[in-house]
């Protein structure tokens, strides 16, 4: 577990926190002072999330785990506080909270959820507005994100396949494997505009050794057929032509002449 919260009149910090924040709400809810069951404390805290307080909710929780950190109901407190994180925006203190509950827990039956929590805090979300104004395409960004995304849904498959996330962290690595497959396509292109031939190859054939099934690849094995003209290995270009066109059919290489 935590170390203990630092106590203030030998109170926990984050209730004298908690109390200040529900001062505001009424009278009636200064009954929380004398709720010191951890049973009422989390079922505030669900009341919270359940109603779209993330903060208030957090409080509560953040209540329990130092008010009763061996409560039965401190555990499950501890995995709604990371869903709470994520959806009150606090993408850090959600990872935080995901990798120490499973560092503390490692053999707890909900890993998997602490898994998907953390990958869906790194998974890009769609265009904002300004991104959508300017049309700004996602697959010219540095996938540092993506990447982290990517791994931690392939961790959560290999190590719990039949969680009840794995279909839809599947999903979402199919999302994530195409913008990755595009992004090493974008850097080829660039080298390929610098003259940087060999480092085209590489990043061409990095994208079909790693992501397998992108829509993408096509546009890969072309540019290797590029690039390998270009530095004169003809039987090579022949090669990736020759593969191009068994992947993609007979138009796919035209291209390349």
């Amino acid at each position: 577990m935590e170390k203990p919260v630092p106590l203030a009149k030998n109170l926990p910090i984050v209730l004298v926190t908690l109390l200040s924040v529900l001062a505001g709400c009424g009278r009636d809810d200064d009954n929380v002072v004398q709720e010191t069951g951890p049973e009422g404390l989390y079922q505030r805290g669900v009341d919270s999330m359940a109603n779209g307080n993330f903060p208030l909710a957090l409080n509560y929780f953040q209540a329990l785990e130092a008010r009763y950190p061996f409560s039965n109901v401190t555990r499950q407190a501890q995995l709604d506080m990371i869903y709470a994180y994520y959806r009150n925006r606090e993408p850090e203190s959600a990872i935080d909270a995901a990798e120490e509950f499973e560092r503390e827990n490692p053999t707890h039956p909900r890993v998997d959820y602490c898994l998907y929590i953390k990958g869906l805090t790194y998974f890009d979300q769609a265009p904002g507005m300004l991104e959508r104004l300017f049309r700004v395409d996602l697959t010219e960004r540095p996938p540092r994100d993506t990447m982290q995304a990517f791994s931690i849904f392939q961790e959560l498959l290999r190590r719990f396949p039949n969680s009840g996330y794995a279909p839809d962290s599947r999903e979402r690595m199919i999302y994530l494997r195409n913008r990755l497959a595009a992004y090493e396509n974008h850097v080829a292109e660039y080298y390929m505009r610098r003259g940087a031939y060999v480092a085209a190859v590489n990043r061409a054939k990095y994208s079909l050794e790693h992501y397998p099934g992108a829509p993408a690849l096509e546009e890969s094995l072309q540019l290797m057929v590029d690039a390998y003209e270009q530095l004169g290995m003809r039987d090579l270009a022949a090669d990736a032509r020759r593969v191009l066109t068994e992947s993609f059919g007979e138009l796919a290489g035209n291209g390349a002449q």
